[in-house]
């Protein structure tokens, strides 16, 4: 008995050592990252975790985080750091929120933008950040064929309300609930904003000629919710507030209330249609029907006239090569030339 327990707990040991020397040979930990995209091959990764914000970052929707380094075909280095989040919208607002006031709009893609030496760069439900060697267009391309769990739902559409006139560079936020709110605007209660009825809210800062002033612009499934919110938001002291369908645009404690009102008179609500028209195609067309018909019509004579050749000859050549008569075959012939 005691031989037998010595025995299991070497080899318990053995499949130990097995284990860990199979662990110890596994590659370095990648879950975000591709091992390669365009010329850039992956060295190491680890995962990423927000040191501040992580409230944000959750109501955002954040899933995972890592950051990795690279090296480029070309000899140069690369530092990167990957977020993904459960949607689009998530990926859109933390991009709005990181990218820093001085960077500009990068040419690579319609959400990425350069920050001296960093690229900040949405895509889906993933947001960047590339410091280091530069990335192409073919790079890019690479690295998306590359994710996993790639998320591309359409990004909310009535930021565009806000008029781009007089819009502090990279002032956009995007708020989704109410860690955004106090975060970015804690002039708003959260029980006024309506997030329970699925609201959400984007706000830029705006230059005027004797100041500066914060719009937002709250957004809600119908008009009629938004006709009761703005109810609500003009008991708000000192805040200046305009409907146009769906949203409510607020203005809170303006020092100039002359160009808040030429301001809020900018925010217009487009409607936009999507209109499933069925295309016509040429089944569509008499004409085709009638020759379709005709053409089946003849099909069908070929197929039996072929099928008839083919019967009554095979029948003829056995005959005659075969002398083969069936025992069931009789026919009726009619005597026409004898003459009684």
């Amino acid at each position: 008995m005691l031989r037998r327990q010595r025995i299991r707990s070497g080899a318990w040991a053995r499949l130990t050592v097995c284990l860990l020397a199979l662990t110890a040979s596994l590659p370095a930990f990648g879950g975000l990252w591709p091992d390669r995209f365009g010329g850039f091959t992956r060295v190491e990764a680890s995962p990423a975790t927000p040191a501040s914000d992580r409230a944000l970052w959750g109501e955002y929707g954040l899933e995972e985080a890592e950051q990795a380094k690279f090296t480029a075909a070309t000899g140069g280095k690369l530092a990167a750091t990957a977020w993904r989040f459960r949607d689009s919208t998530g990926a859109f607002s933390a991009f709005c929120w990181q990218v820093p006031p001085a960077a500009r709009p990068s040419a690579l893609s319609k959400q990425a933008a350069d920050a001296g030496p960093d690229l900040w760069l949405a895509h889906g439900n993933y947001l960047f950040r590339f410091t280091g060697a530069r990335l192409e267009s073919t790079d890019l391309q690479g690295l998306v064929e590359g994710l996993t769990r790639l998320e591309q739902s359409p990004l909310p559409t009535f930021p565009s309300s806000l008029p781009a006139e007089g819009m502090l560079p990279n002032s956009r936020r995007h708020i989704v609930g109410p860690a955004g709110l106090e975060r970015f605007t804690p002039q708003f209660p959260a029980a006024l904003a309506g997030f329970r009825f699925g609201a959400e809210a984007h706000l830029a800062h705006y230059r005027t000629p004797g100041s500066e002033m914060t719009l937002v612009v709250f957004s809600y499934p119908t008009p009629h919710i938004a006709r009761e919110q703005e109810s609500a938001f003009q008991r708000l002291q000192g805040a200046m507030v305009k409907r146009t369908g769906p949203l409510v645009a607020v203005i809170v404690s303006p020092k100039d209330p002359n160009a808040a009102e030429k301001l809020l008179s900018k925010v217009r609500y487009q409607a936009e249609i999507t209109w499933n028209e069925r295309i016509p195609t040429r089944r569509d067309n008499i004409g085709n029907l009638i020759l379709n018909i005709f053409l089946l019509i003849g099909i069908l004579l070929a197929f039996a006239a072929v099928s008839g050749l083919i019967v009554g000859g095979s029948r003829t050549l056995a005959r005659r090569l075969f002398g083969w008569k069936p025992d069931t075959e009789t026919i009726i012939t009619l005597d026409l030339t004898s003459e009684k």
